[in-house]
C-alpha cells in the first residue's frame, strides 16, 4: 500500500477504523517550529463535527506526540502521533465481512488484498484515517500562519443549497476559525444545519462542494509538468474519502468563455504586480503567480445510509438486500473542511522547503 505522499516533508498513515490506533508520522519538517498542542486540539475538535450532524462514534481524538518534538519545539527528526480508538463496536460489522457495501471500498479492498484485510468500520479505508491527518496537519498549518500562509476552508455547498465565495479573505478565515460549522453565511447556515438533520430522519445522507482559499503563499512555488501545485494538490486531497472532484479558479467554468473573459489581466502598483482578476485561482504553469491559490472539491454523499440497498455477498456470489447498521453520518463535508486545510497544508509545507530549502519554516 502505498501510505506516504510527499518529497521532503513526508506524511504517513498507519492504523484501522476499529484497531487499537491510528496516526501520522510526519518527516523532513524542519527543526525549531513550536508545537500548539492547544491549536491541535481545536483542529481535532473540528474534525470530530457536531454531534447533531455527525455520527454518534464519539472519540476523544487525544493525540500524542511521540516523537520529534523536545521542550516544545520540532527537533527535525520524524514526529510521530498516535490517537488512540476508544470507541469500536466491532460487532456492528460481524455480518458484513463479505458483503460490498455500496460505493464503500469494501469490494475492491476484497480484490487486492483476497481477505486479510480489516474490514471493520472500513478498516484502513475509513474516514476515521483522516484524523492523522488533521494531527499532523496542525503542525504545518501554524508554522504557515507564522509566515503569514493563511489556509480556509468551508462549505461552499450542500445538498444545493449555496453559501457564498470568500469575499475578504482575512476576515473569513477568522470566522471560519471560531465558528462551529465551516458556512460563512449565517443565512446557508442554518438551512445546510436543517438540510443534513433531515437526511439523518430519512436515513440518507448528502454531498456537496467545499471551497478553499491559500493567502500570502510567495510566487514562484512549484514545478511544471509533473509537479505542479495543481498536480501535487490533486494527488494529495484525492486520497481524502468521498472527495471525486477538484477544480482550480474557475475551473470548468472555462469550458463556456472566452479569451477576453477567462484571462487574468496584470497590473502594478510599481512595486507589486496583482492580477485584476483570479479565474486561474492564483497559478500559472504549475507555478504559483502571488495572487491567491483557490480551489474547491467534490464530496459525494456518506455512502453508509439507513435505506434498504441493492449489494453482493462476494463469498456466496449471491444477490441480496442490505440495511446498515451501525454509527454513520448524515453528511462528512463539515467534518471534512478542516482535513481539506490540513492536507493542504502539508502539501504547501513540502513544495515551499523543495523551493526555498528545509529551514524555510524554521522560528
Amino acid at each position: 500500500m502505498k501510505n506516504s505522499i510527499g518529497t521532503s516533508v513526508i506524511l504517513t498513515l498507519f492504523g484501522e477504523s476499529h484497531g487499537e490506533a491510528i496516526g501520522a508520522v510526519l518527516d523532513g519538517l524542519a527543526p525549531g517550529i513550536v508545537i500548539d498542542e492547544a491549536f491541535i486540539a481545536r483542529q481535532m475538535e473540528k474534525r470530530r463535527g457536531i454531534a447533531s450532524l455527525s455520527t454518534s462514534r464519539r472519540e476523544a481524538d487525544k493525540v500524542r506526540i511521540l516523537s520529534g518534538v523536545f521542550e516544545g519545539k520540532t527537533t527535525g527528526t520524524p514526529i510521530a502521533f498516535l490517537i488512540e480508538n476508544e470507541s469500536q463496536k466491532s460487532g456492528d460489522y460481524s455480518k458484513m465481512k463479505t458483503i460490498a457495501r455500496p460505493s464503500h471500498a469494501d469490494y475492491a479492498a476484497q480484490l487486492k488484498y483476497h481477505g486479510f484485510q480489516d474490514h471493520r468500520g472500513g478498516g484502513h479505508f475509513s474516514g476515521r484515517i483522516t484524523a492523522g491527518i488533521v494531527a499532523a496537519g496542525s503542525v504545518c498549518l501554524d508554522a504557515l500562519r507564522k509566515k503569514g500562509i493563511m489556509v480556509g476552508t468551508h462549505i461552499l455547498s450542500c445538498g444545493g443549497i449555496n453559501d457564498r465565495h470568500f469575499d475578504d479573505y482575512i476576515s473569513d478565515f477568522k470566522a471560519l476559525d471560531e465558528a462551529e460549522t465551516p458556512i460563512l453565511s449565517s443565512e446557508s447556515k442554518e438551512k445546510i444545519e436543517k438540510l443534513i438533520e433531515q437526511k439523518r430522519s430519512e436515513g440518507d445522507s448528502a454531498g456537496g462542494v467545499l471551497e478553499t482559499a491559500v493567502t500570502g503563499l510567495p510566487g514562484g512555488v512549484g514545478e511544471p509538468w509533473f509537479s505542479s501545485i495543481e498536480s501535487e494538490l490533486s494527488r494529495a486531497l484525492f486520497a481524502i474519502p468521498a472527495v471525486k472532484g477538484i477544480q482550480f479558479g474557475a475551473g470548468f467554468d472555462f469550458a463556456s468563455m472566452s479569451g477576453s473573459e477567462a484571462n487574468d489581466a496584470f497590473v502594478t502598483d510599481g512595486q507589486t504586480i496583482k492580477t485584476v482578476t483570479n479565474n486561474n485561482g492564483g497559478i500559472n504553469g504549475g507555478i504559483s503567480n502571488g495572487m491567491p491559490i483557490v480551489f474547491s472539491l467534490a464530496v459525494k454523499p456518506t455512502p453508509s445510509i439507513f435505506k434498504e440497498q441493492d449489494t453482493v455477498d462476494f463469498a456466496s456470489m449471491t444477490n441480496g438486500k442490505l440495511s446498515i447498521e451501525g454509527r454513520h453520518d448524515p453528511a462528512i463535508i463539515h467534518r471534512a473542511a478542516v482535513v481539506v486545510g490540513s492536507l493542504t497544508a502539508i502539501v504547501l509545507c513540502d513544495l515551499l522547503a523543495l523551493r526555498f530549502g528545509t529551514d524555510y519554516l524554521a522560528e
